[in-house]
């Protein structure tokens, strides 16, 4: 039995929104986390959740944390494998906001046994 899913293309990057970081010359680390992430596995609808966080050195521009929450909404019903949703996080708010560098972890709730933590990063060398 599989619960139905929504495909990747219910995910909208569009409604993210920036502001202008008014000290690019300083590398000022913002660090947003919440334990509200939800998406469904592909194979059977069934919800993997977890605590994401999003570590990131703003460059010209920060992200406006309304249109965030939005975002992370779109993944709700979305069926996803763990690490796609990762790097699919990580390419979106790259896209959004060109930090300097960039950290997501995403840390899922133990499911059959199993904890998964992903982590991707973007610049920063």
């Amino acid at each position: 039995m599989q619960l139905p899913a929504k495909s990747e293309e219910a995910i909208d990057p569009d409604c993210l929104l920036t502001f202008e970081y008014e000290y690019p010359e300083r590398d000022t680390e913002v660090v947003i986390d919440t334990d509200e992430f939800t998406a469904v596995c592909p194979w059977t609808g069934l919800p993997d959740t977890g605590e994401l966080v999003i570590s990131y050195v703003p460059s010209r521009s920060c992200i406006e944390l309304k249109s965030l929450k939005f975002y992370l909404l779109s993944y709700r019903d979305v069926g996803i494998v763990q690490e796609h949703a990762a790097n699919r996080i990580l390419n979106d708010l790259v896209r959004c906001c060109s930090p300097r560098s960039m950290k997501i972890k995403l840390d899922y709730k133990i499911r059959g046994g199993l904890h998964t933590v992903v982590t991707v990063e973007h610049g920063g060398e």
